[in-house]
């Protein structure tokens, strides 16, 4: 571990992180010297297994349930982590849904819940802490969208609609932060194998490799040090960005 990527003494909180690419940035900033706490939806074996093990390790990691979408759910965690952190430094918003369907399918329902989920919940979780990293002159928002959010695909006009709407308020709060030191970035990953992209059928999996010029689907290990550029040192100089870890999905 090199200073430059170094978290020691700072405090993370990944929403999400009990699976797959949360799971690989809780382990992560771990493992780069941050406190972490997590939260997860209904996930509390996962949850619970990854923080024990790291804890056995001699990390300290933290996990509570919390809807990310649900105000009063969010309050909630975001007391909890304060009691727990003392105070979040990092902030990485990665929970997320998935779910295709034709748009004449997409009931009232399902559009509130997916934008619920990423873009709501996005919102929510930054707004607790946001104000404290301002006052502290130090923090690091880190958003997931996705390269869906630039090229789009059928079935998902919710799913992509929230993602751009994490892009576009991505580089609106970070003109509020950058000048207090408060870095507010995005990372738009590719097809990475987690449950979401397991989820799908084969014939659709091995039309999108095809796709690919890298010709296979992302690992969660090769996402989350992108998020660890931007929550360490390193990251100093980005404000407002969205990094793409796509294997060549979307080039821009």
């Amino acid at each position: 571990m090199t200073a430059i990527f170094s978290l020691a003494g700072r405090k993370a909180l990944v929403t999400g992180g009990s699976r797959g690419i949360g799971a690989a940035v809780v382990e992560l900033f771990a493992r780069h010297g941050a406190e972490v706490a997590l939260c997860h939806y209904r996930d509390e074996a996962n949850a619970g297994a990854l923080a024990a093990r790291l804890d056995g390790e001699g990390f300290t990691v933290h996990a509570m349930h919390c809807d990310v979408a649900d105000e009063a759910d969010v309050a909630a965690m975001a007391a909890w982590a304060k009691e727990r952190l003392g105070q979040v430094d990092i902030l990485v918003n990665c929970a997320g849904i998935g779910g295709d369907k034709p748009f004449t399918g997409i009931t009232v329902a399902d559009w509130d819940r997916m934008i619920g989920v990423h873009l709501r919940g996005t919102f929510l979780v930054t707004h607790a802490f946001f104000g404290g990293m301002v006052e502290r002159s130090y923090g690091r928002v880190i958003n997931f969208a996705s390269q869906l959010a630039y090229k789009g695909a059928p079935g998902l006009a919710h799913y992509c609609a929230a993602k751009a709407g994490i892009v576009g308020f991505t580089r609106a709060l970070s003109y509020e932060g950058a000048p207090h030191g408060v870095m507010v970035n995005a990372i738009a990953p590719g097809p990475v194998e987690t449950e979401l992209l397991m989820g799908l059928t084969e014939e659709w999996r091995a039309m999108k490799k095809a796709q690919l010029p890298i010709g296979r689907f992302g690992q969660v290990e090769e996402i989350a040090p992108t998020v660890l550029l931007l929550a360490s040192p390193a990251g100093a100089f980005y404000a407002g960005q969205t990094l793409s870890p796509n294997g060549g999905d979307v080039m821009v």
